[in-house]
């Protein structure tokens, strides 16, 4: 009796929510177009309080003019704060958001809970607020992106039409973050899908549109930099900004092999020691603004200073070397924080300092300081975040200005075809892949289903713990017939060695464990949505005869096995009898 009520009782608010649902799926396409509209103001919303919440509470804390200890100690008290929030409680809000709105899009099944969105706004808010110079447009995305999936499963829509909204909430966090609807739309299609003519399109000007209005209504219409208009005054002029298309190209590989390799090292670091991490980067960013307190924040009124030609040549110089450490050291210690902002403030001042050596030699030939300032923002954007097309609507949107546009393309093109001759890999793409995400490529998803790994792994059985050591392993296999196995740990798979390698070890160190002879952060691997023409390549390259079939969101998380006699059997290749 007690069992019947409460269920009855559990079940109460259920029932009408399934009875709609039947017609909700029904109408599905009138629902997705309805959603967009309520994403585009939510996203709106939340974005207008990230700018309040950052810009006046950064304001009280370090104001301008104030003892230079504030400027030291609230960064280091908001970075070990949000460090031990992130670590205990929210530990898929560090970051841009950029990668994990990705990663939800392709590894996740559009799945980004609710406790993300609320810890990625909570603590992106504190960490700016107390200087951390990371920018708040990357962590938007992703609380854009989640409310679009939160509010995708609550009213029951298939996975599907979860994933599209992905896009849509992304769009709108930058339609309001930078007030650029349009350059938000080319966002969203061009680094969340991958894809310009993405069918999701029609919703993704909607929720766009939608969080801009947002956006005037609460803020006004305002740009979010005031600049003169510029023009070009001579021909000659296009040679200084390819050659400010080559600096941005440069400092945009810096920053990303910069950022890249420190937070690798970081990661290394004991897993249990990670709340302390991003002290790091706060305690850096202090005594920087000791002395220097225009490293604090992300630093948009320094931006327009430098727009209009009111900065000094040795004080932008200084501030390309410090942002670029501090932003780099801040990111890789496990902030939470995007790069965005941080991408235009340095692209600001290195174009500052190139527009005023430029014009101090030829002055005759060359425009003011400031014109070189806003196309450098462009240049370094689009060589970090390999964005060109948005990298100018961007631009454009925010200054109202379409006088520079065709050096802006020029500056832009030579920037991305330098950072990404030196530093080959995206860098978002390059952060999912340390954190153990491998997105999809576009090739990927286009494969036909026959040739996939899906179709022929396997439960795995053939399993060594990372604790042994080589000989208590080479106890263990003696008695197999098998010439590769896996080695996992607590978080799963971890690694793969051959029967050569342990017979090698063994002479030479044999009471060595087999974690000390693998790399966790770089294994070969497949994921089943990938091809088996791959699978036997990396076969071959690394002499194994078994591969893991791990899972897209977690590279640790093991979902089959596949071995070569399973793919040569597939093909119809006997290969029972092997030389």
């Amino acid at each position: 009796m007690s069992e019947s009520g409460g269920s009855t009782s559990a079940a109460w608010w259920k029932t009408p929510l399934l009875h709609r649902l039947s017609k909700l799926q029904q109408r599905e396409d009138q629902i997705f177009l309805v959603l967009a509209l309520v994403i585009g103001g939510l996203t709106g919303l939340a974005v207008v309080a990230f700018i309040v919440l950052t810009e006046r509470i950064g304001m009280r804390l370090y104001p301008a003019g104030g003892a230079p200890w504030r400027r030291l100690l609230f960064p280091v008290a908001g970075s070990l704060g949000v460090g031990y929030l992130l670590y205990r409680y929210f530990p898929n809000a560090r970051g841009s958001g950029v990668p994990q709105t990705k990663a939800a899009l392709y590894a996740r099944e559009g799945r980004i809970t609710l406790r993300t969105v609320l810890g990625k706004f909570f603590c992106t808010s504190a960490t700016l607020a107390s200087g951390i110079p990371l920018g708040r447009e990357g962590p938007s995305v992703q609380v854009g992106a989640g409310i679009g999936s939160v509010l995708g499963r609550l009213i029951g829509l298939r996975t599907e039409q979860v994933k599209k909204l992905i896009p849509v909430g992304a769009a709108a966090a930058i339609a309001a973050a930078f007030n650029t609807p349009l350059a938000a739309v080319v966002f969203a299609l061009e680094e969340i899908v991958g894809d310009l003519n993405a069918p999701v399109m029609g919703a993704v000007v909607l929720a766009s549109a939608t969080a801009w209005m947002v956006l005037r209504v609460l803020l006004g219409d305002h740009p979010l930099f005031k600049v003169p208009q510029y023009q070009l005054v001579h021909p000659a002029e296009f040679a200084v900004y390819a050659v400010l298309g080559v600096a941005g190209g440069l400092v945009s590989a810096t920053f990303a092999k910069l950022l890249l390799g420190m937070r690798e090292r970081f990661l290394r670091f004991p897993l249990k020691m990670a709340w302390l991490h991003p002290v790091v980067g706060g305690l850096l960013v202090g005594l920087m603004g000791w002395f220097v307190p225009q490293v604090l924040g992300v630093g948009y009124g320094f931006v327009g200073d430098a727009l209009n030609g009111k900065m000094a040549f040795n004080l932008m110089l200084m501030l390309v070397v410090l942002k670029l450490l501090a932003v780099t050291t801040s990111y890789a210690s496990g902030n939470a924080g995007g790069i965005f902002g941080p991408a235009l403030f340095i692209g600001a001042m290195l174009g500052g300092t190139v527009g005023t050596a430029a014009h101090h030699f030829f002055p005759a030939y060359t425009a003011s300081p400031g014109a070189y300032a806003l196309v450098g923002m462009g240049a370094v954007f689009a060589g970090i975040v390999r964005a060109p097309m948005t990298s100018v609507l961007m631009i454009f949107e925010m200054t109202q200005d379409y006088s520079v546009i065709v050096p802006l393309m020029i500056a832009n093109l030579v920037s991305l075809f330098v950072a990404s001759r030196l530093q080959k890999e995206p860098i978002y793409e390059a952060l999912a892949v340390q954190d153990g995400i491998h997105l999809p490529t576009a090739k990927t998803r286009q494969r036909p289903g026959q040739s996939l790994v899906v179709r022929v792994m396997r439960t795995a059985t053939e399993l060594l713990p990372a604790e042994i050591t080589v000989r208590e392993a080479v106890e263990r296999v003696r008695t197999t017939e098998l010439l590769s196995w896996l080695i996992t740990d607590q978080r799963g798979v971890v690694g793969v060695i051959s029967l050569s390698r342990l017979e090698r070890e063994l002479t030479e160190s044999a009471d060595k464990q087999l974690a000390e002879l693998v790399d966790p952060l770089a294994f070969p691997h497949v994921h089943p949505d990938q091809g088996l023409d791959l699978a036997l390549e990396r076969m071959g390259a690394n002499q194994i005869e078994i591969l893991p079939v791990v899972n897209r969101g977690d590279v640790h998380k093991l979902e089959g096995i596949l071995t070569l006699r399973d793919v040569l059997h597939s093909y119809g290749v006997n290969a029972t009898d092997r030389a």
